[in-house]
């Protein structure tokens, strides 16, 4: 899909992905690809945040589709909305080159200690 992270903090993780190559059949970005690109900002942000020996598990993502990018990339960037001790729900934005929003969506995970290996 051609994911790339472009910066990733506990506090913000920002993503992008070219249009090309996850198009649909008739040239718009497939709304699957959004969802994905949510899903992995939002994860990674939530692992980031879990702290050490801490997991993130049990990811839920829900997302609203806005418009849909043609060409050129889009961009996630994923913000903790609420991060408690054993829940963190993420907001997610997806806009396209030129700042537009084409998704939004808000993950949440439960965190929990990590197992022992």
């Amino acid at each position: 899909m051609g994911i790339e992270i472009v910066e990733h903090s506990p506090d913000r993780v920002v993503a992008t992905m070219p249009v090309a190559g996850n198009r649909q059949p008739y040239g718009l970005l497939h709304g699957g690809a959004n969802a994905v690109l949510a899903e992995q900002a939002g994860s990674i942000a939530a692992a980031l945040s879990a702290g050490e020996g801490r997991v993130a598990v049990g990811l839920e993502l829900t997302c609203t589709h806005h418009r849909a990018a043609t060409e050129g990339t889009v961009t996630a960037v994923a913000t903790p909305l609420h991060r408690g001790r054993s829940t963190a729900t993420y907001d997610v934005e997806i806009t396209d080159e030129s700042g537009r929003r084409t998704c939004s969506a808000r993950l949440t995970c439960v965190i929990r200690d990590q197992p022992p290996a």
